[in-house]
């Protein structure tokens, strides 16, 4: 019987996580030439067709859909020994790569580094800024160790090769400029922001925030576009449009206002999530403590002119 190299069902793995030869390959650091070779020796080794082949278009068949489940048992037992082994040394002492969005990184974070720094200087963080949903694939590519994101509904898809632990919660607040027509009040509905004639600014298609004014039932027109929400906030104060920001994520500009949405708010859910098996390494396990120690909170307000947080 032929033997399955761990090191091809790697390769296969990339393939169903990012959907093309040329991304699993950049993924991976090697040209799509060689995934497609890897690929190739992958099938001659278990027997089975893994690939619908269309032109330069590639899927996995329900065999290659059953081997990448094995995969993921295989990589997240592999995580647990390497966990198991670091449990013999003398104690926490390395490096843990995480990647959060900023105002987790402002919340969450940079106090738990404070606090690891007193607690257990010998385990060093180092910290990437990136959008939410772009941790989850660098944590499961292995760029990172541990992975800040979020949420904007719940969902009973759940990737078992990742295992979450909840952080905290906050409602997205309208922003608007100071002079806008409901500026005063001190909470508004969707339907009223979504009822007037006003411009929009918004995250760029593909982040998962752009979709939470359409998931809440409003018909946007969005004008201009950024990741970044002070960004947007600053467009806001210069009376560009309006926007829904999550609260944490609110920063101080004049001429901008935050106001609160009734019942109808949506939500973002924020947590910290590792690799299925490594939960127990060493290093993780102190990041991971340190982190869910004191959680952001975001409570029910009123209008807000400052930065309410972080």
């Amino acid at each position: 019987m032929t033997q399955i190299d761990p090191r091809r069902l790697r390769v296969l793995q990339a393939l169903a996580d990012h959907g093309t030869v040329t991304a699993a390959g950049e993924a991976l650091h090697l040209t799509p030439s060689a995934v497609s070779q890897q690929l190739a020796t992958l099938e001659a080794e278990t027997g089975q067709e893994l690939l619908h082949r269309r032109g330069r278009r590639v899927s996995l068949t329900a065999a290659g859909e059953l081997l990448v489940q094995h995969a993921n048992a295989v990589t997240a037992e592999l995580e647990r020994a390497q966990a198991t082994l670091a449990s013999f040394t003398t104690g926490a002492r390395g490096r843990v790569e995480l990647a959060s969005f900023a105002s987790a990184i402002t919340q969450v974070v940079a106090p738990a580094i404070q606090r690891l720094r007193q607690s257990t200087p010998d385990v060093t963080v180092v910290v990437r800024d990136a959008e939410g949903h772009t941790s989850l694939p660098l944590l499961l590519d292995g760029e990172i160790d541990v992975a800040i994101t979020e949420e904007y509904r719940p969902s009973h898809r759940t990737d078992l090769r990742v295992i979450r632990y909840p952080l905290y919660s906050e409602p997205f607040d309208a922003v608007l400029p100071a002079g806008h027509r409901l500026a005063g009040r001190r909470s508004i509905g969707l339907k009223e922001l979504s009822g007037g004639d006003d411009d929009w600014i918004a995250p760029l298609p593909g982040n998962p925030c752009r979709d939470v004014v359409e998931l809440a039932g409003a018909s946007p027109r969005v004008t201009h576009t950024s990741d970044d929400f002070s960004a947007i906030v600053a467009l806001v104060a210069a009376g560009a449009g309006i926007a829904l920001v999550p609260r944490n994520a609110f920063t101080a500009a004049d001429g901008a206002v935050a106001v609160p949405i009734g019942r109808s708010a949506p939500r973002r859910r924020v947590f910290v999530a590792v690799r299925r098996g490594s939960e127990e390494h060493p290093l993780i396990r102190t990041v991971l403590d340190g982190l869910l120690v004191t959680p952001g909170r975001a409570s029910p307000g009123r209008p807000r002119t400052r930065r309410p947080r972080g």
